[in-house]
């Protein structure tokens, strides 16, 4: 059993940290580069030194740092950067929620278009107001002559997510972006899932070679620019390549429930992720799992408190992939002013899970409350 635990933590590690953010980097479109980040983290969010980018952290973490129990609240983003000189946009936020005795995860979507009062943020210079939680990232990524810092950005979404939800302590960040997705997926060999619904892409052909365009949405200034034949995924099971798993995890539109669907697959695909990592065909075959491991250390950007990935391996070593438990929060509706559409909002009783997750009860949360777990999984 021991071996069994060595031979498994490294590939968890990197696993446990990405398990959310693999996949839902999917719902941003294309990246060009990826990063490979290890930056100092705080444990609360409101202190201004959240996922500052010094990588020297790495090498010398801080000498006094509590150790990795239970229970564990993670911030996981997916990012849309093209460079420094281009605002960054997280256009998915999850959250891993993992209880006192370290036994399982609890995975939740916001709503990319979730409308939030985002604070004020001296270092970018915003001075405060409401919007689309999407765009924190970017408010809070300018550091002046036309540069973004998404490191810096993330400070100012980590601040807006403990304004929503009251969750005041992240133990752990992370940001992936799409060329981290593809990578990871590529080193798996393609992944094996469930299509809960029939799914056409907004994007590619049945080839996977994209879409033909709109003459006049040349300036991307169309919402739906693209025309001809689509890809289609069909209801069922599959072993999906990693552009086919990167394209379907994207699709949003003509889908009954909108993003709302869009999170459930990519929360199915989070799960299904875990579960193949964790086969006999990855971690007892050397030259897939140190693809793997490095395809996930060439495309994240993580802060585990002061910890190396290691300890956190060995923290989560524990945690049952078959019992992760993805969440779906209900909308409650489109928010608007004027009669103008300002964003989405959800149901009242999202602050009761909410402050169930503040105080480590959502096993018992949800057996009130049910129709919060994707049964779909």
């Amino acid at each position: 059993m021991a071996k069994s635990v060595k031979r498994r933590a490294p590939l968890w590690a990197r696993l446990s940290t990405i398990f959310g953010t693999v996949l839902i980097v999917a719902s941003v479109g294309t990246v060009a580069g990826a990063q490979s980040l290890i930056s100092n983290y705080t444990d609360a969010v409101t202190d201004d030194t959240i996922f500052e980018a010094d990588p020297a952290h790495a090498a010398a973490p801080p000498e006094e740092k509590s150790e990795i129990k239970g229970p564990l609240n993670m911030l996981l983003v997916g990012i849309d950067p093209r460079d420094t000189n281009t605002a960054p946009l997280s256009d998915s936020v999850i959250l891993a929620h993992i209880p006192a005795d370290m036994s399982t995860v609890y995975l939740f979507s916001l709503p990319r278009d979730l409308y939030v009062d985002i604070p004020e943020f001296s270092k970018s210079g915003f001075g405060g107001g409401s919007g689309k939680i999407n765009s924190a990232m970017s408010l809070g990524s300018r550091v002046g002559d036309g540069k973004y810092s998404t490191s810096q950005g993330f400070q100012l979404l980590a601040k807006t997510v403990t304004g929503y939800t009251g969750i005041k302590k992240f133990d752990a960040g992370a940001i992936v972006n799409f060329g981290g997705f593809k990578k990871i997926v590529e080193a798996m060999d393609g992944v094996t899932m469930t299509i809960d619904q029939d799914v056409k892409s907004e994007h590619l052909k049945p080839d996977g070679s994209g879409r033909d365009r709109l003459a006049r949405c040349a300036d991307h200034s169309c919402d739906h620019p693209y025309i001809g034949v689509q890809k289609v995924y069909k209801k069922g099971t599959y072993h999906l390549q990693a552009w086919e798993a990167l394209d379907y995890v994207r699709q949003r539109y003509g889908l009954p429930n909108g993003d709302y669907d869009r999170q459930r697959h990519q929360q199915q695909f989070v799960k299904a992720l875990a579960k193949q990592a964790m086969s006999k065909d990855v971690i007892t075959s050397p030259s897939k799992l140190m693809k793997v491991m490095s395809a996930a250390g060439d495309s994240l950007t993580f802060s585990g408190g002061g910890h190396t990935v290691l300890e956190w391996a060995l923290a989560l070593r524990g945690l049952n992939v078959d019992d992760m438990t993805t969440i779906k929060l209900p909308g409650g509706g489109r928010f608007s002013s004027g009669g103008k559409y300002l964003g989405e909002e959800l149901v009242p009783s999202t602050k009761e899970f909410f402050q169930a997750v503040r105080e480590d009860k959502v096993a018992a949360f949800l057996l009130d409350h049910p129709e919060y777990v994707n049964l779909q999984n």
